[in-house]
């Protein structure tokens, strides 16, 4: 029997094991591993295996704000292996490599066809699921991927050579490229983002790849190191300097094109916009929840700064982003380089915990079922 028809079965006989563990969330900062049934799967869907997912800043708003039902199982930036598909399944082989959204937009509503997909009603509802609620499923030995995921290109096959924690970046960097085309940025614009995490960095990295100059902020000089990695040498130490003063320096009293606000702090709206120019542009990246916040009017309006915000994917650059992610993994951008931590699914409580505490030495924290799969 050759090799992957013998892996492949192999692999089918674990996942029909009738159940798995889980990280389940119960209630605000209540997430408790459970074992829980394997999800079962219908005419057009997949059961995949996680072999890593990604702790998301909007996974973790969720546990800590309690703005979902419970319980759910979070989980949105995952890859694995097919491991059953239900009938009518052709694109896709038991034994393959992909990585799912859990989001896909009609392409023919309203909204799709205003550019705008992240409102489209179907990409609002969550086609991925390790049981109860569809929420992602990716803190989960498997997922189900329904139906309109897989006929809507929701599952994208994973070359040979890329590992899983590469792959796992699809999602991610989906939504950040979708904003950096938003600022409509010129080779000679300069560029400020502000906060280093690992999406503040892709915002970077994508923004100073189109030709601009970037500079980036971040309290902590660890980020800033990493950061120097991917070739983004214009480090302001926020913790030490005033953000708006040193662009405004570094562009002949000017100030920045552009400013991506890639961490949740309202507070900084003021710095981003202090921080752009007459005429540039400010983007929200991180203020994912409703309230109110403050902000002159007069730069608006008399100086002519425009307030925009991006919100999720867009399935227009689905293949640019994948094409970006699989080639740059070895073409100088290693998004693994990113990974702090690594956790079993076992340890998934300290993972959303770590991740929830953000230090100096934390950037990506991944959630690994079976420990060492990511990297394959």
């Amino acid at each position: 029997m050759p090799t992957q028809v013998a892996n492949s079965e192999s692999l089918v006989t674990a996942a029909l094991s009738s159940t798995m563990r889980a990280a389940v969330y119960h209630n605000i900062n209540d997430v408790r591993l459970e074992t829980v049934p394997v999800p079962s799967i219908g005419p057009g869907e997949l059961l995949v295996r996680i072999a890593t997912c990604g702790v998301c800043g909007t996974d973790l708003k969720k546990i800590h704000l309690g703005s979902h039902s419970a319980p759910r199982i979070f989980g949105h930036e995952m890859a694995g292996t097919i491991v059953a598909a239900g009938k009518g399944v052709t694109k896709f082989a038991l034994g393959q490599r992909v990585m799912v959204y859990h989001h896909v937009p009609c392409g023919q509503c309203y909204y799709c066809r205003k550019n705008t997909p992240a409102q489209c009603p179907l990409y609002k509802k969550t086609g991925a699921t390790a049981g109860f609620e569809a929420s992602g499923g990716g803190f989960a030995e498997y997922i189900r991927v329904m139906d309109w995921i897989v006929a809507g290109g929701g599952v994208v096959a994973i070359p040979d050579g890329v590992p899983f924690e590469q792959a796992a970046f699809i999602e991610p960097v989906n939504t950040v490229l979708k904003g950096v085309k938003l600022l409509n940025l010129r080779p000679d614009d300069t560029v400020l983002v502000i906060g280093q995490g690992p999406i503040g960095l892709m915002h970077a990295v994508l923004a100073h790849r189109l030709g601009a100059r970037v500079l980036t902020s971040d309290l902590y000089p660890e980020r800033h190191a990493i950061a120097a990695g991917f070739g983004l040498t214009n480090p302001i130490h926020a913790g030490e300097e005033n953000v708006a003063d040193r662009v405004k320096s570094e562009t002949e009293g000017r100030g920045a094109d552009a400013v991506v606000l890639a961490v949740g702090g309202n507070a900084l709206i003021k710095t981003a916009m202090d921080a752009c120019r007459m005429g540039g542009r400010v983007m929200l990246f991180a203020q994912t929840q409703h309230g109110e916040a403050t902000f002159d009017p007069g730069a608006v309006c008399v100086d002519e700064k425009t307030l925009l915000g991006s919100y999720s994917s867009s399935f227009d650059i689905a293949n640019e982003v994948s094409d970006l992610v699989f080639n740059g993994y070895r073409n100088g951008f290693d998004l693994t380089r990113l990974i702090s931590h690594r956790f079993s699914l076992e340890d998934a409580i300290q993972a959303i915990d770590v991740a929830s505490h953000p230090k100096a030495d934390s950037m990506k924290i991944m959630i690994e079922p079976v420990p060492g799969r990511g990297g394959e």
